[in-house]
C-alpha cells in the first residue's frame, strides 16, 4: 500500500491533571493515500499501541468532516503543552499552533516517530514535509486535502508543510503522489484514559 506517515497528539499524564500532548510521526512516510482519516487515525491507533503508548492517537489533519484546531478537546486547546515523544516541549499549547503564524517549530527539538526515529534527522524520510490539509489556523482547506486522503494521483493537490522551514503549518500545495515525512496525524488521548492512580 502506499508509504504513509503521521504525526499524533495524546493527552496524558500522572497522577494529576497535569497533563500534555503527544507530538508524533507515523513509523514510515506516505502519500496522499492513506485511505481516508479513519485510516489514519487507525495507523496512529496501532503503532502507538504497538510501542505499548496509550492508543487515542488521531491523525494531524484535516478532512472534509473536520477541522484540524477541533481535533483537541476544548478543554485542553489552552491548558496542555504540546510535547515529543520525549516530553520536551514544541508548543505551548495546542491554540498556539493556529494563531495564523504557520506554528513555527524549534529545529533543535527533534519530532520522534513512534519507534523512536528523528523523523527531521534520519534519511528513511527524504522528503521533511507533512501533509495537513489546512489553513494556518488549522481550517479545512477545500480541494485540498488528496480527495479526502484517497487519492496519490499526480493531479490531485494536498495541503503540505516543509518542516525544514520550520514550520508545522506551512502553506505549501503539493501533488498527492509524493511520500512525505509524516503527514501530521495528530492524535489525541482519552484525558481520564491517560491518568495514573
Amino acid at each position: 500500500g502506499p508509504a504513509r506517515h503521521t504525526w499524533e497528539v495524546r493527552i496524558g499524564g500522572e497522577s494529576s491533571f497535569v497533563g500534555f500532548l503527544n507530538l508524533v510521526a507515523l513509523n514510515q512516510p506516505h502519500s496522499g493515500n492513506m485511505m481516508g482519516l479513519d485510516m489514519a487515525d487507525r495507523m496512529c491507533y496501532e503503532q502507538a499501541k504497538a510501542m505499548g503508548l496509550a492508543p487515542n492517537y488521531r491523525a494531524f489533519m484535516s478532512s472534509h468532516k473536520q477541522d484540524l484546531v477541533h481535533v483537541v478537546y476544548p478543554g485542553f486547546r489552552d491548558s496542555l503543552p504540546v510535547t515529543n515523544l520525549r516530553g520536551d516541549v514544541i508548543f505551548r499549547n495546542w491554540q498556539s499552533i493556529f494563531i495564523g503564524n504557520g506554528g513555527p517549530v524549534n529545529p533543535r527539538i527533534p519530532i520522534y516517530s513512534f519507534d523512536g526515529r528523528d523523523v527531521l534527522a534520519d534519511p528513511f524520510w527524504p522528503k521533511k514535509s507533512i501533509w495537513h490539509g489546512s489553513s494556518s489556523r488549522g481550517l479545512r482547506v477545500v480541494d485540498k486535502h488528496c480527495e479526502t486522503w484517497h487519492a496519490d494521483d499526480f493531479s490531485v493537490m494536498g495541503q503540505s508543510s516543509s518542516l525544514t522551514s520550520r514550520l508545522l503549518l506551512g502553506q505549501q500545495t503539493r501533488s498527492c503522489s509524493t511520500e512525505f515525512i509524516t503527514k501530521p496525524n495528530l492524535d489525541v488521548v482519552n484525558f481520564k484514559d491517560s491518568l495514573r492512580t
